[in-house]
């Protein structure tokens, strides 16, 4: 009898442990249909990895806006990431190949539209906790979202932020602009294919976000380089500013001339025009049977006899893009929310004046804080400095996936700029609730915030002066 009694209760026991892990990943019921995510190391965290939020942009649907997302039967098991898009992937030789391991296991194609969710609250809607999604760099030609350096998604869970983080087209996939395709858009424009595939994002994240847990109010953007581009282009966009609670720009500049894109929509269909009538493609039908590779060649032969390399980046087309960032801060016309704009020493080039006249304008024209900032750590392991990208292993906190010997110092930096941005993302202050160390820039006091080491501990102090240290390594592919 006593042993019976010991079986019952330990199957008692066990049933409710398998009700619980269950009940910590449920089947939730999104656009498209039913999913369920994958459990990670870090307890009470769920993962869900390509999630699609729009119809696969193939065949037919090559350069044009996002659609919706085709539906599917059953339940979508979410663990494992879409493929990234159709890129020429990093030199494994070269400095970035090296730093991020670049590997030729990454799956890429032209059905790229996915997303990735890491969050504590699985199907916990009435949680609502902040969201941020994260738009990857790579000059709007390269990069995925789950790049290892990028590999944050727990971190930021167990401080109670939902971390997202998408995969958008790139290059003359994501950006190609041609009179054709404006002729028929049903808005007469082209280009820009990848900012929408953004604003689809973050559309899908408003739509479902609350079956994650999330907020679809307190959703904040967050990028790097391109993304960072990609970041001030969502918030100065009519289609998609006001979807946006908090904005980080890292390493996109501020107010400035400079602009990683191809300037007015009907300068660059022009100049696509010449590029594919070069090689007799005159149909929308040619040119969408080209495959990636050929369109590759073709641009490479284009640049080498006429002697105009081709660039795809962001247009401005008066419907994603009114202007450049500059002109619609200026003018007024940007998300009226908290900024948090920096940089790192030894970045592309020096964005001082750029991201302080930023901050100024703000705070000249809105109630809402603007932050800055000059990430300083000079990374062990060699002399490159704090390298354009190289921040990025601390707002993850992703070190284990580094051939670099990190030290306590910089675990310490990593565990605070965590801290900010998450705060950030919570509440528009990377402080947090309360008054801290990190102030944001008026015109009365007119200081950012220098992120570095000091011995063991992180350095993290307000100055009127900081200290760009120009490029310290020789970049290319």
């Amino acid at each position: 009898m006593k042993n019976l009694f010991v079986l019952l209760l330990i199957g008692i026991v066990s049933s409710s442990v398998i009700c619980q892990e269950k009940d910590s990943n449920p089947v939730l019921n999104i656009e498209g249909g039913r999913v369920i995510g994958t459990t990670t190391p870090t307890k009470g965290v769920i993962a869900y990895k390509g999630i699609p939020f729009a119809a696969p942009p193939v065949g037919d649907l090559r350069w044009k806006e996002p659609q919706p997302v085709v539906p599917w039967e059953g339940v979508k098991v979410a663990d494992k990431y879409g493929a990234a898009a159709e890129q020429v992937t990093w030199d494994p030789q070269s400095f970035y190949g090296r730093e991020w391991r670049a590997s030729g296991s990454v799956p890429f194609g032209e059905d790229c539209l996915y997303l990735n969710i890491w969050t504590p609250a699985a199907g916990q809607t009435e949680k609502k906790l902040p969201v941020a999604m994260w738009i990857h760099g790579g000059g709007y030609r390269e990069g995925f979202a789950f790049e290892p350096e990028m590999d944050g998604g727990e971190e930021w869970a167990t401080r109670g932020v939902i971390l997202v983080s998408v995969t958008y087209r790139l290059g003359i996939l994501g950006f190609f602009s041609h009179p054709l395709l404006s002729a028929e858009s049903p808005h007469g424009v082209s280009g820009n294919y990848g900012l929408l595939d953004q604003v689809a994002a973050l559309k899908w994240l408003h739509n479902n976000i609350g079956q994650f847990g999330g907020d679809p109010n307190n959703i904040t953007i967050f990028g790097q380089s391109a993304g960072a581009g990609s970041v001030q282009a969502l918030c100065a966009s009519p289609l998609s500013q006001n979807l946006v609670s908090h904005a980080i720009s890292m390493s996109g500049g501020g107010l400035s001339d400079f602009r990683l894109g191809g300037g007015s929509l009907d300068t660059v269909q022009a100049a696509n025009k010449s590029f594919m009538d070069h090689f007799k493609k005159t149909t929308l039908k040619e040119m969408r049977a080209l495959s990636f590779d050929e369109l590759l060649k073709m641009a490479k032969e284009y640049g080498d006899e006429t002697k105009k390399p081709m660039f795809w980046g962001p247009v401005t087309d008066n419907y994603m893009s009114r202007g450049t960032f500059t002109e619609e801060a200026k003018a007024g016309r940007i998300a009226d929310i908290p900024y948090m704009f920096g940089y790192t020493a030894n970045d592309l080039f020096d964005m001082t004046k750029p991201i302080e006249d930023f901050c100024a304008l703000r705070a000249e024209k809105s109630s809402k804080p603007a932050y800055g900032y000059l990430f300083a750590r000079q990374l062990p392991g060699d002399t490159s400095g704090a390298f354009h990208s190289s921040d990025l292993w601390y707002v993850f906190h992703s070190f284990r996936h580094s051939w670099r010997p990190f030290t306590a110092g910089d675990q310490a930096l990593s565990n605070q700029m965590v801290a900010f941005y998450t705060n950030f993302a919570k509440f528009g202050n990377p402080n947090g609730t309360d008054a801290g160390v990190w102030t944001p820039y008026s015109l009365k006091v007119p200081e950012i915030m220098v992120l570095d080491v000091n011995g063991n501990n992180a350095s993290c102090t307000m100055t009127s002066s900081p200290k760009y240290k120009g490029s310290a390594f020789k970049w290319g592919r």
